[in-house]
């Protein structure tokens, strides 16, 4: 282990730590595994005595990979959510100036892994459980200006972040061959489009990574609550829903995510009109899933060939919301021919 890792040493540090905000000794540290950060690991901690008997342990330090962009630290954008009632692991102690979380152990009931043995009454009230949050997360709202994350927006800067790591990580694999500066500007314009859209949409509170990994089922009360919470900003309604019925990790089939992303609008505070609802949907969907498949192919470069098996999925979301669009505006026409025309009539 390099000298310079700031992890370095870690386990005495939250032995310290936990001793000192829960009481307890600790017994037991377990690294969990991640999606290929860096700069954030996560620790499962277990304690000699006392309640809780487990605890996780965030730490966030270091630099994040190239085209990661730094994040809000979790406070105080947890705890409004928790003083909301919003579903969020609690919050046991911590370091904010050594980048130290220590949280409720939610467990490791994913929605994701959920679904996996759930028939489909049971699949269909999770996800209808999973929906019903994205409305209470965008009727908030923070007239005390202390949470970051309501002065951070989906703007063209952060669109334009996303549209280079698809068209340095993601595009080439597509192509099969390095892309051109000419082929990398068709990237460039189609997102920019996207943008275009999105900066005059409402803006509301959006978790910005609400995915099935990221919504853990507390054991008591068994609730689905929601972590991974520091990128929220402000975005177009249909953000979340992208994030979630457009999910990399659980592939929904067409009706299943049309009816319930139809339950969800109009339960929206701004309510979109089901053609504006649609079309942006189709656009966050380009640009989200684009970046998330370059995201597997960047993290398989530096190792973790896992990530892979989610890649297809996800650059067949990107060429069907291309096809349903591209008709309709030119850059996105060019962005469907560049990714390939006939797979996006599939």
């Amino acid at each position: 282990m390099s000298a310079r890792d700031p992890f370095l040493g870690i386990d005495d540090e939250l032995r310290v730590l936990v001793r000192a905000c829960t009481g307890s000794d600790l017994a037991h540290i377990e690294r969990l595994s991640g999606a290929g950060l860096a700069h954030r690991h996560f620790y499962r901690v277990t304690l000699r005595s006392g309640e809780p008997a487990t605890l996780i342990a965030r730490v966030d330090r270091g630099e994040p990979a190239p085209g990661v962009l730094p994040e809000p630290p979790l406070e105080p954008l947890r705890t409004f959510l928790e003083e909301h009632q919003l579903p969020v692991p609690r919050r046991l102690g911590g370091e904010t100036k050594r980048g130290i979380d220590l949280l409720e152990d939610l467990g490791d009931a994913s929605l994701a892994q959920l679904v996996e043995s759930a028939d489909a009454a049971q699949r269909r009230a999770l996800y209808q459980e999973a929906c019903a949050l994205v409305p209470r997360l965008q009727r908030l709202v923070d007239p005390s200006g202390r949470v970051p994350a309501f002065g951070r927006r989906l703007d063209r800067a952060l669109v334009r972040v996303k549209a280079l790591r698809f068209a340095t990580s993601g595009l080439p694999v597509v192509l099969g061959r390095a892309a051109t500066s000419a082929e990398q500007g068709v990237v460039f314009a189609a997102f920019e489009t996207v943008a275009a859209v999105a900066g005059s949409a409402p803006q509301r509170l959006a978790h910005r990574d609400f995915q099935s990994k990221n919504l853990i089922q507390r054991r008591h009360p068994r609730v689905l609550a929601m972590i991974d919470l520091q990128g929220a900003l402000l975005a177009p309604p249909e953000y979340d829903l992208v994030c979630l019925l457009r999910d990399s990790y659980v592939v929904l089939a067409d009706d299943e995510c049309a009816a319930l992303a139809e339950q969800v609008r109009t339960a929206l505070p701004d309510a979109p009109a089901a053609d504006e609802f649609a079309q942006r949907f189709d656009l966050l969907t380009i640009t989200r899933k684009a970046k998330d498949f370059a995201l597997f192919h960047e993290v398989a470069a530096r190792g973790d060939a896992a990530w892979l098996r989610y890649a297809p999925a996800t650059l067949g979301y990107v060429r069907r919301a291309l096809a349903r669009v591209g008709p309709a505006n030119a850059s996105l026409a060019r962005l469907a021919g560049l990714l390939g025309g006939e797979a996006c009539a599939r």
